[in-house]
């Protein structure tokens, strides 16, 4: 499960410190997490990627202080493309390093701990999102939503006037009160819902959280077959990107890695095709990197799968590349 994020600024043109200006920031991502996937993909929809460079770590993580025997974390590392394969913590298997990482050519550090490391951080997560400012050389902000936040709407002035990029608003301010009561439920019960299931260490526990995941998916596929979009009819939120990332991962990983077995949510008639169209979203499709997603869940965590292997199957992505039905839910 998550915890609370301890770098926190907000980047405005009235914050003293930390000015929205082009060429400053620097997101440091992984295309596994989903909650750093949303906000690289939340950053080409607007466009930003020609004002905000970005890193993408390896899949795998690593011994983050490889000559300190004492130090026993793992964490997010970065490589090169070209570079040879790396050895899973479980000591079995060699993971390839996929030609998508994008290394650290702003501080060219070997781990994101490092980052925070440089940052003076006391909380001891290394997590990503990263937002780092380059001119101050620290983390402006690690928490995912408030990241989006920013990337919505705080570096409009440099999108073209009339743009598609700069009019699009995934926090729109009259939707405010159901975006907040519509994340409370859906973080909670299938965001974090499958990460209670996967890590819990009882069986009640986990009874507890796969019941009220599957509530929740329910709850969902029944607001979609009435609304395009899970809070309306035809405005795509921050809220259906945020539920996209945990759903494009379900089948693939949740259902074998996490338990999360009671229901495909490709068996979901709506939720498949809610998925589809958001797939199909040129900048969100392009965030989605299956192998990153397969190798990390399946990779990094020794305490769930000891030797490391990698399942198979079932290539959600080819099906999310087929047609879909959304827009007659828009009427």
């Amino acid at each position: 499960m998550r915890v609370d994020s301890t770098h926190r600024h907000i980047i405005s043109e009235d914050n003293p410190s930390y000015k929205p200006e082009a060429g400053r920031y620097h997101l440091y991502v992984s295309y596994a997490c989903p909650w750093a996937n949303g906000c690289y993909a939340i950053m080409h929809m607007k466009g930003l990627e020609q004002f905000i460079t970005f890193s993408v770590v390896h899949p795998t993580w690593a011994k983050t202080k490889p000559d300190d025997e004492n130090d026993q974390h793992k964490g997010w590392q970065f490589r090169a493309p070209g570079d040879g394969p790396v050895t899973p913590p479980s000591g079995f298997g060699a993971i390839e390093t996929p030609a998508s990482v994008v290394p650290d050519f702003i501080n060219n550090c070997n781990f994101v701990r490092d980052l925070y490391e440089l940052s003076n951080d006391t909380g001891g997560k290394y997590s990503v999102p990263v937002l780092w400012d380059k001119k101050t050389k620290t983390i402006v902000n690690n928490e995912s939503q408030e990241i989006n936040r920013m990337f919505n709407s705080a570096f409009n002035h440099l999108l073209p006037e009339g743009s598609e990029a700069r009019t699009l608003d995934l926090y729109p301010p009259h939707l405010e009160g159901a975006l907040a009561d519509t994340n409370a439920w859906i973080y909670h019960q299938i965001n974090n819902g499958v990460y209670r299931c996967g890590f819990a260490k009882s069986q009640e526990a986990y009874n507890e959280a796969v019941d009220e995941l599957f509530s929740a998916l329910d709850r969902c596929e029944a607001i979609l077959s009435e609304s395009r979009y899970i809070i309306t009819k035809d405005q795509l939120t921050v809220t259906d990107i945020r539920l996209f990332m945990t759903l494009v991962r379900f089948d693939e990983v949740y259902v074998v890695y996490f338990k999360t077995n009671k229901r495909f949510v490709s068996s979901y008639h709506n939720i498949r095709n809610f998925m589809r169209e958001l797939y199909q979203h040129p900048a969100i499709g392009k965030a989605i990197h299956m192998d990153h997603i397969k190798q990390h869940y399946f990779t990094s965590h020794t305490l769930l799968n000891s030797y490391s292997v990698v399942p198979a199957g079932p290539g959600v992505l080819q099906d999310l590349a087929l047609p879909h039905d959304r827009a007659t839910k828009s009427k």
